[in-house]
């Protein structure tokens, strides 16, 4: 791989004062840990902005040697207290990827519900919680597999997560019909958590005045779906809604000609990258582990590494040099 088209790209999600915070087991990077790593990449990558790969990809024109583009999913207020002073200290700037959902209807996403939980219950209960309520409305209105079935096909464990937890995330993210999801979902959060769902999604998410600083700011913002869907499970009008919804909830802060898609949970197929091309997508991020190589690999498909790839976290991004 030239290093002229070699491209780090760095996904980070929760960015907060953990021990401090009100529920300190979520899964995210704690501030101090974040100011580390910014050093690190201060002294030994050139961090550089969205735009410059959009040039990249557009005009071929090449990048600097270790390249590296800091990318922020979610629309989380993380991102603004956090993160921006620190990348403004250090002159960098953050690509944001908010789903449309989480600043007009100020609705909790599915994704957001699961984390918290995750982040106060005792796995095995919550396990066995949501296996309870699977049981519960199998045959009523909804027809799925067993709760044995749903667990062989989902409990698989990953680098960051264990197989029970994987499998409470799977089910109520895409493993069983959306309404029944939310339901359970709902169910579970009200019996764990010392807050409503309403009161979390205004505490979590970004106001658009927030957004709208940023982008004065010179980050960028991109595109994140508007339910946080896995959008390549679902129907292809299903799947253009939502898209579709997204780009007219962002229309004030992106070009509507040039704009950079992040898939949620890296799920799209090919007819996802048929649409979002249609519609001026130049960019898309996915979750494949690997040092994007600009030229080779589609524009629409480039992968990115996690935070957690990097030091003072690991150093999994040594790997990739090669």
């Amino acid at each position: 791989m030239s290093s002229e088209n070699r491209l780090f790209i760095s996904m980070y999600h929760y960015i907060r004062d953990l021990q401090h915070s009100r529920y300190p087991g979520i899964k995210g990077l704690d501030i101090t840990l974040f100011r580390k790593q910014l050093e690190f990449f201060s002294e030994n990558f050139n961090v550089i902005r969205m735009e410059q790969v959009i040039e990249c990809v557009k005009n071929g024109q090449s990048l600097p040697e270790n390249s590296l583009l800091l990318t922020f999913d979610d629309g989380y207020i993380d991102h603004y207290t956090y993160a921006m002073p620190l990348l403004e200290e250090y002159g960098f700037q953050g690509s944001f990827f908010i789903p449309g959902k989480t600043f007009t209807t100020h609705q909790l996403l599915d994704v957001n519900k699961l984390h918290y939980l995750l982040a106060c219950a005792d796995i095995n209960q919550l396990v066995a919680d949501v296996k309870e309520r699977i049981d519960y409305y199998r045959g009523v209105e909804y027809d799925y597999p067993t709760s044995e079935e749903l667990w062989e096909q989902y409990a698989v464990a990953n680098r960051f997560d264990n197989k029970e937890t994987i499998f409470v995330k799977r089910v109520l993210q895409t493993g069983l019909p959306e309404r029944l999801r939310n339901e359970i979902a709902s169910y579970l959060f009200q019996k764990y958590m010392d807050i409503t769902e309403e009161q979390l999604a205004f505490d979590l998410y970004m106001t658009p005045e927030q957004i709208q600083t940023m982008k004065r700011h010179g980050m960028f913002i991109g595109i994140h779906g508007y339910d946080h869907y896995w959008l390549g499970n679902l129907s292809q009008t299903e799947m253009k809604q939502d898209i579709v919804r997204s780009l007219e909830t962002m229309k004030d802060y992106i070009d509507q000609d040039e704009w950079v898609m992040n898939y949620p949970y890296g799920s799209y197929n090919d007819d996802v990258l048929r649409f979002i091309q249609e519609k001026g997508a130049c960019i898309g991020l996915t979750t494949e582990v690997r040092v994007a190589d600009i030229g080779k690999d589609s524009s629409l498909c480039l992968p990115r590494l996690d935070c957690n790839d990097f030091p003072p976290k690991g150093d999994n991004y040594l790997g990739l040099l090669s």
